[in-house]
C-alpha cells in the first residue's frame, strides 16, 4: 500500500518552465510592414541597377554598390522578420544609403531644371524614407534586440 501512494502520474521526458522564463512575446505590427518596404528598398536597388545597363556597356563595376544594397535590404528584412538581434540596424542602414543617394540625386535633377526627374526621383524616397521610420521604431528594435538565455549549458548541467 506505501508503494501505491507514493507512485505519482507520468512525468513527462521534457523539463518543466521555470518560473523566471518568459513566453516568447509576440510580433508587433510594425515588423511585417517594416520587413515589406525593406523588400521595396531592395527592388528600388535593383531598378536603380537597371537604369545603370546599357545594351553597349552591359553590366558595369558601378552596378554593383545598388545590388550589393539591395542584398543588405533583402537581409535586415529577413533579420527584421525573424527576430534576429540587431536586425532592425541592418534594416536601417540598407534604408539610409539609398534615401541619402536618391536625395542628392533629386538635388542634381533640380539643379539641371529637370522638374519631372525631380518628381520621380521623389517618388522614389518614399520607400527608403518609410523603411528607416519603421526600422527605428521602439517596437521593431525591441522585437530585435540581443536576448539572453536565462538557461544555458553550465545551469542545466547544475540541475542535474
Amino acid at each position: 500500500m506505501a508503494a501505491r501512494s507514493r507512485a505519482a502520474g507520468r512525468r513527462s521526458p521534457r523539463p518543466a518552465r521555470r518560473a523566471a522564463e518568459a513566453p516568447s512575446p509576440e510580433r508587433p505590427l510594425a515588423v511585417p510592414f517594416a520587413a515589406f518596404f525593406g523588400l521595396l528598398v531592395a527592388a528600388e536597388d535593383v531598378y536603380l541597377a537597371w537604369l545603370l545597363w546599357t545594351p553597349e556597356t552591359g553590366w558595369d563595376w558601378f552596378m554593383g554598390g545598388p545590388l550589393l544594397l539591395a542584398v543588405l535590404a533583402v537581409a535586415g528584412a529577413a533579420l527584421v522578420l525573424t527576430g534576429r538581434a540587431r536586425g532592425w540596424l541592418v534594416l536601417a542602414v540598407a534604408a539610409l544609403l539609398p534615401l541619402i543617394g536618391l536625395l542628392v540625386l533629386a538635388g542634381f535633377f533640380a539643379v539641371l531644371g529637370g522638374t519631372q526627374e525631380v518628381w520621380s526621383t521623389l517618388l522614389l524616397v518614399v520607400g527608403p524614407l518609410t523603411c528607416l521610420g519603421l526600422a527605428l521604431r521602439g517596437p521593431v528594435r525591441e522585437w530585435t534586440r540581443a536576448r539572453r538565455s536565462t538557461g544555458g549549458r553550465r545551469d542545466r548541467a547544475r540541475a542535474r
